[in-house]
């Protein structure tokens, strides 16, 4: 059986257009509901959500659709994703349920869920909630019925639970940091977060209206990020998407760092620890020089499906902790079970604030290779590897790589070798 509705990351569109329609989400929890209660005799579902308008529509069509299962729930309110999985596997949930999409414009949304354990579901799960779709409706009777409740201090438990990632024996202090959390769901956390470590905040993309998330702020568009920190002057900028499981950064000089980038320092950092790091896992768009500075350094590198679902499935099949993608999803498993903007964005500081070196400083080691994404429209199930029309253009591109690699090879070994002997890394 084929998934109908789930893609990469859940059910995403626009709404009031099939799937995202309140009949259809209500008959999703339904179906989601009765597949729980196969496996759990009185489940019980987190529901948060990020800020746009439709979030209040789908989330009562969640809850009665839910609680139509027999499915008791408990809503979050407006809360990251990654706040969303983390309290689903504090709170010994059944699942949690986040309704968000993410990065994109506020016409959008989507439903996405996490197992009892924080993580992603598996597409086995997807395709018996989709059989489920398939069947007539079973409400439960008056007395077997859901009930709801709301869980007033999500976002402060979830504070906490960010802060604690980050060193004990370290501060934000003397810090000044722009937190760009794109009118979205980590809006009133993400500034404390970063507040509470000690550094001096200033927020930008932290006045939701309903209409305006990721609108021209947040890692999509970090151009906002960049001059907010120019103009305050700050050491760093923080930007967060949507849901806040994206995270772009940015130093003083404006210069941004994307996913790529902070994978390699997450590696390089625990090294550097003294701690073990067999691999890392990036994607099939992770760019080239970072798998050649993490082989240089004896790291194995694994290339997932774009997504972090699937970055996730190769670290948990190697036994790995470090991963992520260009976007800047990032997963660094012994913090979190899934990926996290803030916590990421911890993970960066935290290096930062151990060494006395700047972010630019601590990347000497690796030169992005030139790298540029563009987008090809196919019909849906049309195989790209086997069209015509693309094979040209692979040929010239796989030509054009294997042409510059040893250059790139050659430079990114001389650079290495200048920033270890504490030399210029410049050339």
């Amino acid at each position: 059986m084929s998934r109908q509705y789930f893609g990469t990351d859940g059910i995403r569109g626009t709404v009031g257009q099939a799937p995202i329609t309140p009949d259809f989400v209500l008959k999703l929890a339904h179906a989601v509901g009765r597949v729980l209660k196969k496996t759990d005799a009185k489940p019980t579902v987190l529901i948060g959500k990020d800020t746009r308008i439709s979030g209040y529509m789908l989330e009562s069509a969640l809850e009665s659709g839910f609680n139509s299962a027999g499915v008791d729930v408990v809503l979050l309110g407006p809360l990251p994703t990654p706040g969303v999985a983390y309290l689903t596997r504090a709170l010994r949930a059944s699942l949690g349920v986040v309704i968000s999409a993410s990065h994109n414009a506020y016409p959008d949304n989507g439903i996405k869920f996490f197992s009892a354990q924080g993580t992603k579901l598996p597409d086995s799960w997807e395709l018996a909630v989709e059989a489920a779709l398939l069947d007539p409706p079973t409400w439960a009777i008056s007395k077997d019925l859901g009930k709801s409740r709301r869980l007033d201090d999500a976002a402060g438990r979830y504070i906490e639970f960010a802060k604690s990632t980050f060193a004990n024996d370290l501060t934000l202090k003397g810090l000044k940091i722009v937190v760009d959390a794109a009118h979205g769901a980590a809006y009133q956390i993400a500034p404390k977060v970063f507040h509470e470590l000690g550094a001096e905040v200033i927020s930008i993309g932290c006045s939701p209206d309903g209409l305006n998330i990721n609108d021209g702020v947040g890692a999509t568009h970090p151009e906002a990020l960049i001059r907010a920190v120019k103009a305050n002057h700050a050491h760093y900028g923080i930007a967060l998407d949507g849901d806040a499981d994206r995270l772009q950064i940015v130093a003083s000089d404006g210069r941004l760092f994307n996913g790529d980038e902070v994978l390699y320092l997450m590696v390089n950092e625990r090294l550097q620890r003294g701690e073990k790091v067999e691999g890392a896992v990036g994607t099939l768009m992770t760019n080239m020089a970072i798998e050649v500075a993490l082989k240089a350094k004896g790291i194995q590198f694994v290339r997932a499906k774009v997504g972090d679902r699937y970055v996730l499935e190769e670290l948990e099949k190697n036994n790995w902790l470090l991963g992520g993608e260009s976007s800047g999803h990032l997963l660094a498993l012994d913090k979190h079970t899934t990926g996290d903007g803030i916590i990421s964005a911890l993970q960066v500081l935290q290096a930062v604030q151990r060494s006395g070196k700047s972010l630019a400083d601590l990347l000497g080691g690796v030169t992005l290779f030139p790298q540029t994404m563009i987008n090809v429209r196919l019909k849906p199930g049309q195989d790209w590897k086997v069209n015509p029309k693309l094979a040209p253009a692979q040929a010239e591109t796989r030509a054009t790589a294997w042409q510059l690699r040893p250059h790139f090879d050659s430079r990114q070994r001389h650079r290495a070798r200048r920033a270890r002997d504490g030399r210029s890394a410049k050339c």
